[in-house]
């Protein structure tokens, strides 16, 4: 069976292979918005929040994470200092129950694949944020903590709240 392949025709200024920033840009966070509510709607919550969180491995490496972390190991006080002081976070540790409540303190998403994709509506990215927080208080902590969402600017909440429980 022979194939059949239809084109668009093309405008003469522009060749089929002519990249479309702003369109190319469009069409990404669409696909992504799609396949993230189709993952929401097709998979449990703890499957779809253990695939999610995966990916914030890649932000923390690319942002140099452990060596930011290094002084702060071992040292959650210090690194609660900087979030609240550099980060501008509002930070609460309880030693007993060991439990971080992170507020990040902001009226918007800082999530970095949120900042290019604006088109995306969809939580569910939440859990790559929890993927990062984990990665950082685990290595501040030295040792396993879990991080879940419990406020967040795209649920609709006032700022985008962690609550971090070290192991």
């Amino acid at each position: 069976m022979d194939l059949v392949y239809r084109f668009l025709p093309v405008q003469k200024s522009q060749s089929r292979n002519e990249p479309e920033p702003e369109k190319d840009k469009i069409f990404v966070q669409n696909w992504i918005g799609n396949l993230l509510n189709n993952l929401n709607n097709d998979l449990g919550q703890n499957d779809l929040r253990s695939i999610i969180k995966r990916n914030a491995e890649i932000h923390f490496n690319d942002f140099k994470m452990n060596e930011m972390l290094t002084e702060y190991v071992g040292n959650p006080k210090k690194f609660i200092a900087f979030l609240t002081e550099i980060w501008g976070w509002k930070v609460e540790y309880d030693k007993e129950t060991k439990t971080v409540i992170a507020n990040e303190n902001k009226s918007y998403c800082v999530c970095p694949v949120m900042k290019q994709a604006e088109a995306i509506k969809s939580s569910t990215i939440c859990h790559y944020s929890e993927g990062f927080a984990e990665k950082m208080f685990s290595v501040v902590f030295n040792s396993p903590v879990t991080a879940t969402v419990v406020s967040s600017v795209l649920r609709g909440d006032k700022n985008c709240i962690y609550k971090i429980i070290v192991s």
